[in-house]
Parts: C-alpha cells; sequence; structure tokens
C-alpha cells in the first residue's frame, strides 16, 4: 500500500481526497502543518508527499526527504516554483497542470470589474442606505486595450473573456503560439511595448527566474497613468515595494491580487484573532484601489474535483508505470 504524507490540509482538501481515494486505497496521513525543515521528520516512513503552493521543497527538505526513502512529491496544484527541480535526487516530482483555466481567469475578470467598477465600495455605502453614487465612477472595459502576461491556459481562457468585452488584446511570453494568436484574434508583442500600450494588464505566466518581479520599477515606469494591474499567478511576479512606490506617486489606477509576494505566513488561514502582520500587505489592504484576495482564484468546485482525481492517478502512474504524464522534469 502506497503511503502519502498530505501537509497544508485543509477541511476540504480531506474530503473530497478521501472520496477518490475509495478508488486508490492509498494511506493518506493528512497534516495542517506546511512541509519545510521544520516539519520534513514528518513524511519519515511515507512513500511520497502531497503538497500546495505554500509547503517548501527547497534542497535542505529534498535532501531529508531522499535520506527517509520518499519517492515522489505530488503538487495539487499547477505551479511548481516551490520545488527545487534541480536537487530532486531520486525523488519525481508530478503536478496537476490544468485543474480548471476558467475559475482562475473569470476570478482575474472579477477583481478588474470589482476594482473599475468600485463594486464593493457601493455594497458598503449601500448597506448603510446610502444611495450616492459620487466616487464610483468607472470606465468601459469595451475598447480598451488589455496586455495579458503568459498564454498558457489560464492566459488563453482570460484572453477569450476580454475579447467577449470587445477588447484590443496584446500578449507577452517567451512562447508564442500563433496558432492561438490567429484564432482568438490577439498580438504578440515586446514586453516594454505591453507596459507602454496598456489599460490594464494581467499576470498568468508561471514563476520562474526569468519572469520573478516581471513588474518592478522599471516596467511600471513605462505603464500608462491609471493602469490597472491583476494578478491571479503568483506573488513574486511583482515587486511589491516599487508597486507599491508607484500606488503613492498616483500613477497606478487600481490593483487587484490573489496572491502576494510574501503570502506564505498568511493566505489560506484565519489571522483575525493574531497580532502578527505584514507591513506591505497592511498597506495594500488600506489602499482604497486595491482588492485582495487569498489564493482563492483556484477555488471552485470544478477545479478542486480535478485535482483531487489528477493527483490520484498521478500517483498511481508514477508507482505503477513509472512515469507520468504530468511529471515534472
Amino acid at each position: 500500500m502506497i503511503k502519502i504524507a498530505f501537509f497544508d490540509t485543509k477541511d476540504y482538501d480531506k474530503k473530497l481526497f478521501n472520496e477518490y481515494n475509495k478508488n486508490y486505497g492509498y494511506e493518506i496521513t493528512y497534516y495542517e502543518s506546511k512541509l519545510n525543515i521544520e516539519t520534513v521528520h514528518l513524511a519519515k516512513g511515507y512513500d511520497a508527499v502531497c503538497i500546495f503552493v505554500n509547503d517548501r521543497a527547497d534542497k535542505p527538505v529534498l535532501d531529508k526527504l531522499n535520506e527517509y526513502g520518499v519517492k515522489l512529491i505530488a503538487l495539487r496544484c499547477a505551479g511548481f516554483n516551490n520545488v527545487d527541480l534541480g536537487n530532486l535526487g531520486n525523488l519525481k516530482a508530478v503536478r496537476v497542470p490544468a485543474y480548471s483555466p476558467y475559475a482562475v481567469a473569470e476570478h482575474a475578470t472579477a477583481l478588474l470589474l470589482n476594482i473599475n467598477r468600485k463594486i464593493y465600495k457601493s455594497y458598503q455605502r449601500v448597506k448603510k442606505y446610502n444611495f450616492d453614487i459620487d466616487g464610483l465612477l468607472g470606465f468601459d472595459v469595451h475598447g480598451k486595450t488589455v496586455g495579458v502576461i503568459g498564454t498558457g491556459k489560464i492566459g488563453k481562457v482570460f484572453i477569450q473573456i476580454m475579447k467577449g468585452f470587445g477588447t484590443n488584446v496584446i500578449a507577452y511570453d517567451v512562447y508564442h503560439d500563433d496558432k492561438a494568436a490567429e484564432e482568438l484574434g490577439f498580438k504578440y508583442v515586446s514586453l516594454d511595448e505591453l507596459c507602454e500600450s496598456s489599460d490594464i494588464i494581467s499576470l498568468h505566466c508561471p514563476l520562474t527566474p526569468e519572469t520573478e518581479y516581471i513588474i518592478n520599477k522599471q516596467t511600471l515606469s513605462k505603464m500608462k497613468d491609471g493602469v490597472i494591474i491583476i494578478n491571479s499567478s503568483r506573488g513574486k511576479l511583482i515587486k511589491t515595494d516599487d508597486l507599491i512606490d508607484a500606488m503613492f506617486e498616483e500613477r497606478i489606477g487600481g490593483v487587484g491580487l490573489d496572491v502576494y509576494e510574501n503570502e506564505e505566513e498568511y493566505f489560506l488561514q484565519d489571522l483575525s484573532g493574531s497580532y502578527k502582520r505584514d507591513r506591505n500587505l497592511s498597506l495594500l489592504i488600506s489602499m482604497p484601489n486595491v482588492t485582495i484576495t487569498s489564493h482563492q482564484a483556484f477555488f471552485t468546485s470544478e477545479a478542486l474535483h480535478k485535482i483531487a482525481s489528477d493527483t490520484c492517478q498521478n500517483v498511481k502512474d508514477i508507482f505503477e508505470k513509472g512515469e507520468c504524464v504530468n511529471e515534472v522534469k
């Protein structure tokens, strides 16, 4: 029987994985703690570890996993920036690359609309029976230029949605999908041109050494005054200090974040009764033109079922066949 140490467990994880595991018969031990060098000892005696976005599988952790004889890291997410792939040793790593691109793209759209049309601000007023619309002015998304950084599965769905709004879409990606560009009606441009031309910029690329802090002082300086920036991908795509500086200079029209540069100690948990605070995060939360959600873009019923089913199948493929279509190399 394959034994799995399951880290950063939430109630919905346990419920769904128990349901799907009826077809696989794994021995799963659920831990609420995240995987890191302080908790890696919990994986001793297991064949695999199952981790999420804020677990840490850096070299010290991987060395311990190899020492314990763990054979597999099963990521129940698409991104794998938290795994040091160059130091896997005897370990294999698998992921869920396409749990639901619609979930993330639709959430990015919701962030955009909330910021532009001041939905939350209006909601708070109306709750107090204040029906004044002064200060709620937005703009037509129709006709605007939307810059999409990253044209993978999620980026393409977001482009489809934006084309439905009647926007002009331009995109930046190291790898061009010319067929998709022709079919969906968008154009690839340089990063500089995207920053200079876009009224709205949405990030849908993975976090890699090439994309880390792709939004920084230099790229921000090239953007239009009043630009709206959306990030539902990975927090470290944006240099938060530089973003805050640009916002204090009143050059940014609005920001929608479902991820944050230093989210590991905060997101996906309830800290409302704690005094633990992050200075930059608190600053962003306090700003009237910023909307932040807690890494929930993936959080739909369809996506959770896909994550559970694919993760269970990934484990089976590795241990039975020695390979998996979703293996990360």
